[in-house]
């Protein structure tokens, strides 16, 4: 009995230490999703928002499609989606070209309201293409009224591409940063190249846009000390410094000819941003299309992956006051290729991050590049093959390579069983293509051990918690996450829901929520397997680290070796 007890114990321990085998099964057709991205002249779109249209537990798509008519995805509950775009509300975008997506509560009547960007109109062709962007709000019964010129947003006449909301100055009004890619270019879109586009004239400012109490925006890029021009991709609000307030992560195309990524600090309560890129390491010099945000080994700090042409970043946080250092080669991720989006989740639920890379070549190029599955080695060894310190491409082996010309990606749980599923926004190819470039829908299908996942329901912070971040302590890991606001994965915006994998975990021993702003609020001993939802308590503020720390895996070590030290005392005695 007492050598049953010692097997399965270290039995047990085993199991926590293995990761499962990811397989995705590609499900578009059986979902009902029919979608590609026509491009109105080169490279640029599109983008995907995942959200709740109508808050009944399941998640929705938005996807852009540049030439063609969006589509508004209904999750049906079973698995697939049905296109509502007409008669919703949207069909305004009709007369745009679209690019990026993003959605937010915007007038906090409980409803996710979406912000579209676009390039130009379509129909007659302008010298200079650019239009004013989108804004719809959620009316909650399906249907979507367009409030762009409501919002005082109609004479913002640009070129843009990504954007996302955040909550910069912690009102709980959701605020918004627009990427812009210039103000004036000669000659078809289809011709940018290096050469060209330092010729172009005009990079472009962004739009820094405050939210006024849910009734309209402000542009306040200038009031808060912004001054840079770039080719913008947009950029994402996160909590580099872990501060409690939100930065600004701008990324810029061509930044080797013409401008750099840029950070900027909050410097909350203050009203004003500071150019903190060049000390510590983030003013890439690259062709940033995108940056996806995770705490990939597990020590507080967040971790940026930024795609590239060529070669992509991983710029790893040193920790506390410390520069980041690009770890893609050293990290087993330096491969040659064209990224666009990105996306950190636990796909295998082993308690640490994978990474998806969407990749596609520049349209009309067109020549073909499967996408990655980065495996994360860091807290337990492949179980495909890799292990060793650096992450593994598992993409062919995984079932998620996709060839098509990959844009912007998202994730989200389809079925709400649990685990995480990847969609790809694909391009039409331009010129001839050796397989159908089409919108893709990956499902998670092999995916074992426990999961949490955990939505917010902001009081005085934003009300899906944009910006804050989730701490979970289970199973001897201590797991992080930010919620998405868009702009991340290329124009993108994932799911809002923080997702954890638990491995053999059956307790989660704490949940800390750590509001924009600072405010941070505990829950104890929680279930595993389920969407725990969070509201954001009156006053409960937990300081410092006083948090719990129970270690279920250290218990059954502990357990183990004194079982095992038992029986052997008890056989030297026999003996």
């Amino acid at each position: 009995m007492l050598n049953k007890l010692i097997f399965i114990l270290f039995n047990l321990l085993i199991f926590s230490s293995l990761q499962a085998q990811i397989h995705f099964t590609e499900v578009t057709a059986a979902t009902g999703i029919n979608h590609q991205f026509v491009v109105y002249d080169g490279m640029f779109g599109g983008g995907a928002c995942v959200f709740d249209l109508n808050n009944d537990g399941y998640e929705d798509l938005y996807l852009t499609s540049g030439m063609n008519d969006d589509q508004l995805l209904l999750n049906q509950k079973d698995g697939t989606f049905r296109n509502i775009f007409e008669g919703s509300g949207l069909e305004a975008t009709k007369k745009y070209v679209t690019q990026g997506v993003t959605g937010a509560d915007v007038n906090r009547d409980g409803y996710v309201d979406l912000f579209i960007t676009t390039i130009t109109t379509k129909g007659e062709r302008k010298a200079v293409p650019r239009a004013e962007n989108l804004f719809f709000l959620n009316l909650g019964n399906g249907k979507f009224k367009e409030a762009t010129s409501e919002y005082g947003l109609d004479d913002l006449y640009s070129f843009s591409t990504g954007c996302s909301f955040g909550d910069f100055n912690a009102d709980g009004w959701p605020d918004l940063y627009v990427g812009n890619y210039f103000l004036d270019y000669d000659g078809p879109l289809t011709e940018i190249n290096d050469a060209t586009i330092v010729n172009a004239s005009k990079t472009a400012e962004g739009y820094l846009l405050m939210n006024k109490k849910g009734k309209a925006f402000k542009d306040v890029y200038a009031d808060y000390g912004l001054n840079h021009r770039g080719f913008g991709f947009g950029g994402l609000f996160t909590d580099y410094d872990n501060d409690g307030d939100q930065d600004l992560l701008v990324l810029h195309d061509f930044g080797y000819k013409a401008k750099p990524n840029y950070l900027l600090r909050n410097n909350f309560p203050d009203k004003s941003f500071t150019y903190v890129e060049k000390e510590v390491g983030l003013d890439l010099r690259i062709n940033a299309m995108t940056a996806a945000v995770g705490d990939y080994d597990n020590n507080g700090f967040m971790d940026y992956f930024v795609t590239n042409i060529k070669f992509n970043r991983f710029m790893v946080s040193g920790g506390k006051d410390k520069p980041y250092t690009d770890k893609a080669e050293e990290l087993g991720m330096g491969f040659f290729t064209i990224s666009w989006g990105a996306n950190w989740a636990d796909f295998d639920h082993d308690g640490d991050l994978d990474l998806f890379v969407a990749n596609g070549d520049l349209n009309p190029n067109c020549q073909p590049m499967g996408d990655f599955l980065f495996e994360n080695p860091t807290i337990s060894p492949s179980g495909v093959g890799g292990g060793g310190g650096k992450f593994t491409d598992i993409a062919r082996a995984a079932g998620i390579q996709d060839y098509g010309i990959g844009r912007g990606s998202v994730i989200f749980d389809l079925e709400n069983d649990g685990d995480m599923d990847v969609l790809i926004v694909n391009q039409k190819a331009v010129k001839n293509y050796p397989m159908p470039s089409v919108t893709k829908l990956y499902r998670n299908d092999a995916t074992q051990g426990n999961w949490l996942k955990v939505a917010l329901d902001g009081v005085h912070a934003e009300k899906h918690g944009l910006g804050s971040r989730v701490t979970v302590v289970a199973g001897g890991q201590r797991m992080m996450r930010e919620i998405d606001g868009g702009g991340s994965s290329h124009i993108s915006q994932n799911s809002t829901i923080a997702h954890f994998g638990l491995g053999a975990a059956t307790t989660v021993d704490s949940v800390i929520v750590t509001w924009s702003g600072g405010k941070r609020q505990v829950l104890v001993g929680q279930g595993v397997n389920q969407l725990l939802r969070v509201k954001e308590a009156g006053g409960a503020v937990v300081q410092g680290d006083d948090v719990p720390r129970f270690n279920t895996r250290w218990l059954l070590i502990g357990v183990a070796v004194i079982v095992a030290m038992f029986a052997f005392l008890k056989n030297r005695r026999k003996s």
